[in-house]
């Protein structure tokens, strides 16, 4: 699927999505026993539904070959969550990627995710 048809999920099917990268293919049931512990209030029927309805906008891929279907993403985690990324620094940071990272910086990333942040800045630039 060419990088611009990929679809945007919406924040309940980014839900079900990181469910199924945790666990890999897996039946509406399972999906919704592994969702409950995050959403207790979500119903078999919606899962059920809301799969189908990602399947259809090309979110996930389904394996109609079995009884239950299995659903599996259609994209890697850290290929929509590039595509998700690159779509947010056009829009939001006209492009930026690093006012995107000072906006992150300034207060939404923590002492210990700085560190880390600043280990991967130093081993970067000894390798130049």
């Amino acid at each position: 699927m060419p990088q611009s048809s990929i679809p945007h999920p919406t924040a309940a099917e980014l839900d079900l999505l990181r469910v199924l990268w945790r666990i890999g293919p897996a039946d509406a049931k399972q999906v919704h026993e592994a969702l409950l512990s995050d959403r207790p209030e979500a119903t078999y029927a919606t899962v059920l539904r809301q799969l189908q309805l990602m399947h259809a906008k090309g979110l996930l891929n389904r394996d109609e070959s079995r009884r239950p279907q299995l659903y599996a993403p259609a994209q890697k985690q850290d290929k929509l969550q590039t595509h998700l990324l690159k779509d947010l620094i056009a829009k939001a940071f006209a492009g930026s990627g690093k006012a995107l990272v000072l906006a992150a910086l300034k207060g939404h990333v923590s002492a210990q995710e700085r560190a880390d942040i600043q280990k991967l800045l130093d081993s970067q630039g000894e390798g130049k």
